[in-house]
């Protein structure tokens, strides 16, 4: 057996430990679950929350974004900052449809075509690595990925550095907030200003864990009861619920084999470090807002949430999930949707 795959045996055995524990530890036994949608016979919330997935904190309703966020918010929205002025960072993240763009694959300067899944923007503060193999340890990291990327925005630092001398009111702002210093480390700091305001608080499950019991009905309480009982939380968990460790796709099955036309993108992980264990490894993705931001995985190939969770049942937990199984843990995950700006987030 090669080190790597006997690395990755060791792993999923770890993984379904992890989540036998945190089901002992966090999630009380029901022997007569509740029908209907009444919410009577909630479990203690206490309890539900110690372990598993700690809510996004709601900024006080007086909150304003910082000068430099505001800035940032500027830059986050303009297309001059791309090769040929016609792609902004909104463009693949629109923030009133999820943080993501809907497509299977970005579209960049040029009618180029990325070659990963553009994750949501929203909550990336939580992350702790950005991009999907995890090559940028920090947003400031992240920022110049987009921008200089044949496929995105096909620009360079002194492109973008010109394009914001020349507006008049651009030099206003950087002269408020960095004492008129327009470089590559004040527009990367002013546009991690606004991404790591990009918070999405207010989820109906967030209000459940913060004691709200009418939050959520039995049916969504009974998803994820599932989601933890079948191992899921392993993976999902924490404030992201994801987004805090690298996993492999396809533990209990060999997703890729079974894909077929495996590219490059695909090896995830492995591009960056070149070891053979970290072939098909990503970062695992938050699962905040996950029913607004189809398609879903790295190659966009779960067209529906519903999809993706079968996949995710045969491929990570190795059991197929009845069709009760999925519509209980859709409910769940749906109730991870939280609010931009006192709005809910529409897909």
């Amino acid at each position: 057996m090669n080190r790597g795959r006997a690395h990755f045996l060791l792993y999923g055995f770890l993984t379904l430990l992890a989540a036998a524990l945190v089901v002992t530890l966090t999630i009380p036994k029901d022997e007569n679950p509740p029908s209907g949608n009444g919410v009577s016979s909630a479990p203690d919330t206490q309890q539900w929350r110690q372990d598993a997935i700690l809510p996004i904190p709601r900024p006080a309703e007086q909150d304003i974004l910082s000068g430099k966020a505001q800035l940032g918010e500027k830059l986050f929205n303009d297309p001059q900052l791309s090769a040929d002025g016609t792609v902004s960072c909104a463009n693949c993240h629109a923030l009133a449809n999820g943080g993501d763009d809907g497509l299977r694959f970005s579209r960049g300067v040029g009618n180029a075509t990325g070659v990963v899944n553009a994750p949501t923007v929203f909550n990336s503060v939580f992350n702790f690595r950005q991009f999907w193999d995890g090559r940028a340890a920090s947003l400031a990291e992240q920022i110049a990925g987009p921008l200089l990327d044949p496929s995105e925005m096909a620009s360079s630092w002194a492109i973008a550095i010109r394009r914001v001398k020349e507006n008049t009111a651009y030099r206003g702002d950087f002269q408020h907030e960095y004492g008129g210093e327009i470089s590559e480390r004040t527009i990367t700091d002013a546009l991690v200003n606004f991404e790591a305001s990009l918070l999405t608080p207010n989820a109906p499950f967030d209000r459940f864990l913060n004691g709200d019991t009418t939050a959520i009905d039995n049916e969504t309480q009974e998803g994820f009861r599932r989601f933890t009982d079948y191992g899921c939380i392993s993976c999902h968990q924490g404030i992201g619920v994801g987004g805090n460790f690298f996993q492999r796709f396809g533990i209990m099955g060999d997703y890729f084999a079974d894909r077929g036309s495996i590219t490059k993108a695909d090896l995830g992980r492995y591009n960056i470090t070149k070891r053979e264990e970290d072939r098909y490894v990503f970062k695992v993705p938050s699962l905040r807002n996950v029913a607004v931001t189809a398609p879903y995985f790295h190659d966009g190939s779960a067209a529906t949430l519903d999809e993706a969770i079968d996949i995710m049942g045969r491929y990570q937990l190795g059991r197929t999930l009845s069709q009760e199984d999925r519509r209980h843990i859709s409910a769940f995950l749906k109730s991870l949707t939280g609010e931009y700006r006192g709005e809910p987030l529409q897909p």
